[in-house]
């Protein structure tokens, strides 16, 4: 995804700081140019889940349209940002419905994720502990140690962007989003590797 030219040629930018400004005209015309790019983000994300987890990727869209249309007087700097914003909303909502279905299940087993896309180390791909409340757990682990680092971690893993993407949202290098993305894997894959079951 190129967060720059997502949506077509029109400018979101300035759609998005009307919509900010509370202009209900501005949101009817931002969410059919961005379906698209988000559905693709739902897809991904959904792609990680086993097969029981009963979302579709426009059940999700259609989830943080509700949410996005209850925004009032949001800011809106750019796309890229909406992009961003948008892909942390979408792990929240899987993270609510993660915890309902374990709890309609009574303490049953989690809707589950692959890790592979934070994989630097093949054992990665292995690793037991992968559900999507695992996961929000050690990303709130790692803002208490790290901010930024989660911050990269959510943007890389939740929302697909690349290291240049996420470098523009951050306002960083792309060295330096290289370099937090590394050392933030490390210390997943060691959350994980502790969190495992022996």
């Amino acid at each position: 995804m190129n967060l720059r030219t997502a949506g077509g040629s029109t400018d979101l930018t300035p759609l998005l700081t009307k919509w900010g400004q509370g202009n209900r005209e501005a949101l009817d015309r931002v969410l059919p140019l961005v379906y698209s790019e988000l559905r693709k983000i739902a897809a991904r994300q959904l792609r990680r889940e086993n097969d029981g987890h009963a979302l579709e990727p426009t059940d999700l869209v259609h989830a943080l349209f509700v949410q996005l249309v209850d925004q009032r007087h949001a800011t809106w700097n750019n796309r890229a940002q909406f992009f961003a914003t948008t892909a942390q909303m979408m792990r929240r909502i899987l993270v609510d419905h993660a915890r309902a279905r374990r709890a309609a299940k009574r303490g049953g087993s989690a809707v589950t994720v692959s890790l592979a896309a934070l994989a630097a180390e093949p054992a990665l791909h292995h690793t037991p502990v992968s559900d999507v409340l695992a996961i929000d757990a050690a990303l709130e682990r790692l803002a208490k140690h790290d901010a930024d680092q989660a911050r990269i971690v959510e943007l890389r893993f939740f929302a697909g962007l690349s290291v240049e993407e996420v470098a523009h949202v951050m306002g960083v290098s792309a060295r330096t989003v290289k370099r937090e993305w590394r050392i933030a894997k490390a210390w997943l894959f060691r959350e994980f590797q502790r969190a495992a079951p022996r």
